[in-house]
């Protein structure tokens, strides 16, 4: 009972770890904001960060925005101190910042690549109007030369004149490129998007991230962190008020259902722009009542951990690998990569059905036990992907006794050895490991080990190798704890083969290795019905 129990509380708390769970942050209001709008912080670099503020451009003509009266956004750097503070604020120079709005960076890895939001500028740098009337935002690549220097900006070709394409984050592996548009096939009025990036500065067509992710209303600012979770913003979600932080993982073929990231990151009003550096500081943007100017940056520092949970189902029957019959009430483990026990289940009395659900993407082990039945273990794997369908693992035992003739033997595969050996192989010791596991079940039973060889060789010469070899396997069990006086043996040479592979007869190499064996007879053991020791009744079988 106190083991049930035991399992139980490891069952609730396995089930209460792998519960989705939106972290805890700690969040600062940035020194840097203006009385406009400050967002869009990238990093750059370990001690860098490139964000949009408004254009410190000196103009003899005032230009704003009609959106909202307030000037157009550039791109800045800025330093990180030690406190997350963005100091020694300068505009990037270079070609990138020109009339209208840059904004919203991301930089590969190496700092090599930057794909950024800009206008649509035709080539002698005139606005150009799509079909709404609109000069609508474009994606940007260029290659980063220095600091200020942007060299060969070029549009991506998935871009739209009479579209937005803007916002970009790459995945983890810098394969899949990340972004915001209201183009044809949009669920709502801006959608989350994605590309895959292919050789020649090539790209593939661009696929919505589906139903999961978008809704009716507004996706944007997503930001893949080094874990490969998406963050991004959304007023179509149940949050807040206005534009939320949401959280979901990005799977091999799947996406999960996303997690609002709660207070204080969600306010009533909009909480966008989320980027994260080595799962522990990062930045975000609002425009909440107690900013500074419109939109502001807040740095956070991660106190708990984003988690969304990933499960998938392993499930399958007990049965007998003979005689197919189920097995109803086998206790059915499952171990992680680790061989820490993480859920135990009885197989469902009509159907001998077990069922587990466990983590995806992990390696696991099945192990299997019955009254009268050898232990059994078997590996199995879940995939990286949340839609995943179960995976199906059937548990197909072997009785722990089989009877041969007039016989019983220990009901294990045949131990083989190699031409010539008479050391235990890899293969031959777990073989051997199951005879030991009965043994100990059966602490009175006694066996008797016969080996055989082919009949390459003389037969005086197969008769001593036979007896090496049952020597061999006598040392391994004992080696494991087996008292000697419980086991003994034999070496039969080439006189009981199994197949027609006799003196003279041509045969294959693995013809021959079916007679380089060795069996095990049950010589004494005592019958008891609930797999244990009774003291009085004993059969020599």
């Amino acid at each position: 009972m106190r083991n049930i129990i035991t399992l139980s509380f490891l069952f609730i708390a396995f089930l209460l770890s792998a519960q989705s769970t939106p972290g805890k942050h700690s969040i600062r209001l940035l020194k840097v904001n203006t009385k406009n709008s400050d967002f869009g912080v990238n990093f750059y670099g370990k001690d860098r960060v490139v964000f949009a503020s408004p254009t410190e451009k000196v103009s003899i003509v005032r230009r704003t925005w009609d959106g909202n009266d307030q000037p157009f956004l550039d791109l800045f750097v800025g330093d990180i101190d030690s406190t997350g503070q963005i100091i020694n604020k300068t505009t990037l120079r270079g070609d990138v910042n020109k009339k209208f709005h840059e904004a919203s960076v991301t930089f590969t890895k190496d700092l090599k690549t930057v794909y950024f939001t800009a206008n649509n500028y035709n080539e002698k740098g005139k606005p150009i109007k799509g079909a709404n009337g609109f000069d609508n935002i474009q994606l940007y690549k260029a290659d980063v030369a220095s600091e200020n220097i942007w060299n060969n900006i070029v549009k991506l070709p998935f871009n739209s004149d009479d579209f937005s394409t803007g916002s970009p984050t790459l995945d983890k592996d810098e394969k899949k490129l990340y972004f915001v548009s209201d183009r044809p096939g949009s669920i709502g009025k801006t959608d989350i998007w994605v590309v895959d990036i292919l050789p020649n500065n090539e790209y593939s067509e661009p696929v919505n991230l589906g139903p999961k992710i978008n809704t009716e209303e507004r996706e944007m600012f997503p930001h893949i962190d080094e874990d490969n979770m998406l963050i991004f913003s959304s007023n179509g979600h149940p949050g807040f008020g206005n534009l939320d932080l949401f959280a979901a993982m990005i799977y091999d073929n799947s996406v999960s259902e996303p997690i609002n990231l709660g207070e204080p990151l969600n306010s009533p009003r909009d909480d966008f722009a989320y980027i994260l550096r080595d799962r522990v500081v990062g930045y975000f943007s609002s425009n909440r009542k107690e900013g500074k100017g419109d939109d502001d940056i807040y740095s956070f520092r991660v106190d708990e951990p984003i988690f969304i949970e990933c499960l998938q189902t392993i499930t399958g029957v007990v049965k007998d690998k003979d005689s197919g019959e189920l097995l109803p009430g086998a206790l059915v483990s499952i171990l992680d990569s680790d061989g820490n026990q993480l859920q135990m289940t009885a197989a469902l009395e009509e159907t001998a059905v077990y069922s587990f659900d466990v983590p995806c993407n992990g390696d696991y082990t099945l192990v299997a036990t019955h009254e009268n039945y050898l232990k059994l273990e078997v590996p199995v794997s879940t995939v990286n992907d949340t839609d995943a369908p179960p995976v199906t693992q059937d548990l197909e035992m072997e009785l722990e006794f089989k009877p041969v003739g007039n016989e019983v033997l220990v009901n294990i595969n045949v131990i083989y050895f190699d031409f010539d050996k008479w050391n235990i192989r890899p293969d031959a010791a777990e073989e051997l490991d199951k005879v030991v596991e009965v043994m100990n079940k059966y602490p009175k039973m006694k066996i008797h080990a016969t080996s055989h060889t082919d009949s390459r060789g003389t037969k005086r010469y197969n008769q001593k190798l036979s007896e090496r070899r049952a020597k061999s396997t006598v040392d391994y069990i004992v080696s494991k704890g087996i008292s000697t006086d419980r086991i003994t043996s034999e070496g039969k040479g080439e006189s009981e083969l199994v197949n027609k592979c006799s003196d003279g007869v041509p045969c294959s190499r693995k013809q021959h290795q079916l007679n380089r064996r060795t069996n095990f007879t049950v010589q004494e053991r005592t019958i008891d019905q609930t797999g244990g020791d009774e003291k009085n009744e004993t059969e020599n079988l």
